[in-house]
C-alpha cells in the first residue's frame, strides 16, 4: 500500500475544504436566494443518490446512472437549461435551477466524504480511489499483490 505523505494529506483536505465551499454555496443559494422549503434539504441530502438503482442490474448499468446524478457537469448544464428555459418564460425553469443546484451541491458533499464517480467495474472503485470494502482490494491492485 501507498503511504501517503504530509503534502498527499494536506492537498487532500484542501480539496476536501473546496467542495464544503461549493457544498455550503449551493445551501445558501436555496435558502436565501430561492427560499426553498425544508424537506428540499433532504433532497439535497438524499435525492440524487436514487442513481444507485442501476447497481440492481449491474455495475456497469449502476456507473452509468450513479454518474448521471453525481456529476458536476451535468448539474451546470441543468442550471444552464433552466436560465435558458427562463429567459423564454418556461414555467418549469424554476425547477430545474434548484434541480441542478441539489444535483452540485449533493456531487460536492459526496466528494467530501470520499466518494466519487464510479467505475463500472466495481461499486467501491471511484475516481478518488477505493471506497468501502473496495479499500483492501484497491490496496492489494496497487501494491501488485492480487487481481
Amino acid at each position: 500500500m501507498i503511504k501517503p505523505t504530509i503534502a498527499t494529506t494536506v492537498m487532500k483536505n484542501l480539496l476536501k475544504l473546496e467542495e464544503l465551499a461549493q457544498f455550503l454555496a449551493c445551501v445558501i443559494i436555496l435558502k436565501w436566494v430561492i427560499g426553498v422549503q425544508w424537506w428540499v434539504y433532504l433532497l439535497l441530502l438524499i435525492g440524487p443518490d436514487i442513481g444507485m438503482v442501476g447497481y440492481l442490474f449491474n455495475a456497469k448499468v449502476g456507473a452509468i446512472t450513479y454518474n448521471l446524478f453525481h456529476h458536476k457537469g451535468i448539474a451546470l448544464v441543468v442550471v444552464l437549461i433552466s436560465w435558458v428555459s427562463g429567459l423564454v418564460v418556461m414555467p418549469f425553469a424554476g425547477h430545474l435551477f434548484i434541480t441542478g443546484i441539489i444535483l452540485y451541491g449533493h456531487a460536492s458533499m459526496d466528494r467530501i466524504f470520499g466518494y466519487g464517480l464510479k467505475f463500472g467495474d466495481n461499486f467501491h472503485r471511484t475516481h478518488l480511489g477505493w471506497i468501502g470494502r473496495g479499500e483492501a482490494v484497491g490496496a492489494e491492485r496497487e501494491a501488485g499483490q492480487g487481481q
